[in-house]
């Protein structure tokens, strides 16, 4: 089982940065790669950014490529997100999620635990 906690979240001002993190609690399984999703109001969830076991391979989304970095730490079992150049756009609430499989995903479905989320609101 994995149960995941983000931190970090709360309001920024437009050009700001903030870090949030994502705390791991891991029994029975190897986590493999891991993913950012943010969802805002009345819209899907999307795909933000996604890094794989090792951390050698990471992805993003176009809208977050140059302004996001994602990173983990296997031995103290976390991930960050360093978010720069905020804008109004990233308001939304920023899910963790695992997966089993060690490679990176776009996909939602193809995570495994999910947090409940920590709320990023970007003023103009």
């Amino acid at each position: 089982q994995v149960q995941l906690v983000e931190t970090g979240g709360g309001l920024m001002q437009t050009g700001g940065s903030v870090r949030l993190s994502c705390a791991a609690s891991v029994t029975g399984i190897i986590m493999g790669a891991m993913g950012w999703f943010r969802q805002a109001p009345g819209k899907d969830r999307e795909f933000v950014a996604t890094i794989s076991r090792s951390g050698g391979s990471t992805d993003y989304a176009d809208s977050v490529k140059g302004r996001f970095t994602i990173s983990r730490d296997n031995t103290k079992n976390r991930m960050y997100l360093q978010m720069n150049s905020l804008n109004p756009e990233d308001t939304a609430v920023y899910y963790c999620a695992v997966r089993t499989s060690w490679g990176t995903s776009r996909e939602i479905y193809t995570y495994d635990y999910w947090g409940q989320g920590t709320q990023v609101t970007v003023s103009s």
